[in-house]
């Protein structure tokens, strides 16, 4: 039974920072891709990030390239979204997932499970 718990949502003012963690049990974490979605109101949800199995190979949506960083600890069986200069548009539910195969996808037909989600709040 695969489970991925994210944890570190919360309220931050306009270029604030958080970190996010999912931790995963369940299968081999070192085998598989992970990624990062999000959903915010109104809208569909939408890819944010992925890194490969090893780490060596990251992809990230346009709209947070050079201000969100994912990282994995295989040791841990944990992924890390960082979040810097948040803007109120990052305002959304972020969702880990956890791929198919080793491989970072954009696609969410590319990944098996899902966590439950975690809020993250831009505001002042």
């Amino acid at each position: 039974q695969v489970q991925l718990v994210e944890s570190g949502g919360g309220l931050v003012q306009p270029g604030g920072s958080l970190r996010l963690s999912c931790a995963a049990s369940g299968r081999t974490f070192s085998s598989y891709g992970m990624g990062w979605f999000r959903l915010a109101p109104g809208k569909e949800r939408e890819f944010v990030t992925a890194i490969n199995w090893n780490g060596g190979i990251a992809i990230y949506a346009d709209s947070v390239k050079g201000r969100f960083t994912i990282s994995r600890d295989n040791a841990k069986n944990t992924v890390y979204l960082q979040m810097n200069s948040l803007k109120p548009e990052d305002t959304a539910v972020y969702y880990c997932a956890q791929g198919g195969s080793g491989y970072a996808s954009r696609l969410e037909r590319g990944y098996d499970y899902w966590g439950q989600g975690t809020q993250v709040t831009v505001s002042s």
